[in-house]
């Protein structure tokens, strides 16, 4: 999701899972070519498994950044062929690309041809109004005879004018049953799930027919959404992490981040969601979303929401 999930976003969620693969925001293949690699691709050894989405529609431009991303140490490069956004189309990126199946593939090619880690692309299952299965089932099987064996499927059509990307994740209908269907008619392949996804039961149901899911904005306004994941789908023994265990671990990170001259802010507004719907968690937000505190603040702000989360807790249970 761009300008969200970054790397301190990745971090702060790793906290909270062991086992869950993060990806990247979305990074342009054209801005690793020309512009500043490292400030694109770094990150920490911790966010491990991770993948670099990319943006791209130039099969050498893509094969260039997804053996940058390969070099620095991604676990899988992928393809993105479902962003609706007007911006991004303007540069042959992102849902566009569903319309050319035979370029996707050439792009994939490229990529895999220049990368030893999986190559995978994200996708819409429709454009526009176009609801007719033969469209997605045609582009998966062109896209998968280019060697991608693992597709992310939002289950929505992506308008591509008229409609905001917000609209686009909430006014196109959710059609479980695409996803469904491309794992029975292609049954080699692997289907992960996206799209509404944001309780566990619902989450628990697709993964009985996907082979996996992904979460968006349900995990970050809600991070502890994936305090289970380990313990449900990795077999992970140990108790999840406490939001005050996830909360204590963020504070060496933000010392050592401040140290670099990165603002806590940077760090903070990824957290805002950690006591989502719990008591406190109102205090909590208001602490760490204060612009002029943030400004000069360190690890002692985190601390300082973190007694405030308690102490407020306590007063409403006691109201």
């Amino acid at each position: 999701m761009m300008d969200w999930t970054d790397r301190h976003c990745r971090f702060f969620l790793r906290r909270i899972s062991r086992h869950a693969r993060l990806y990247t925001e979305m990074v342009t293949a054209p801005a690793l070519v020309h512009g500043d690699v490292p400030r694109h691709l770094d990150f920490d050894p911790e966010e491990h498994p991770v993948a670099l989405q990319l943006g791209g529609s130039d099969p050498a431009s893509l094969a260039h950044a997804a053996r940058l991303g390969a070099r620095w140490g991604y676990d899988e490069i992928n393809l993105n062929c479902g962003c609706p956004s007007e911006r991004v189309q303007t540069g042959s990126f992102g849902a566009c690309l569903m319309a050319e199946p035979a370029l996707v593939a050439d792009c994939v090619r490229a990529m895999r041809d220049a990368v030893p880690v999986p190559v995978t692309v994200k996708h819409r299952i429709g454009l526009d109004v176009n609801e007719d299965y033969g469209f997605v089932r045609d582009f998966v099987g062109t896209v998968a005879d280019a060697g991608c064996t693992v597709f992310i499927v939002h289950a929505r059509n992506a308008v591509l004018k008229g409609l905001s990307p917000k609209e686009n994740r909430e006014v196109p209908r959710l059609r479980y049953e695409v996803v469904h269907r491309l794992k029975r008619d292609f049954p080699a392949l692997a289907f992960v799930l996206n799209g509404g996804l944001a309780t566990w039961p619902a989450i628990e149901r697709e993964l009985e027919r996907a082979d996996g899911v992904m979460l968006g904005r349900a995990a970050y306004h809600d991070p502890m959404i994936l305090a289970p994941v380990d313990a449900r789908i990795f077999g992970e023994t140990a108790n999840p992490p406490t939001r005050a265990d996830v909360l204590r671990t963020m504070m060496p990170y933000a010392a050592a981040q401040r140290a670099r001259g990165v603002p806590l802010r940077s760090i903070a507004r990824h957290m805002l969601g950690l006591y989502h719907g719990m008591p406190g968690g109102r205090r909590f937000r208001q602490i760490l979303s204060d612009a002029a505190r943030l400004k000069d603040a360190g690890p002692e702000l985190l601390a300082e929401a973190l007694t405030e989360v308690d102490r407020n807790a306590v007063e409403e249970s006691d109201a």
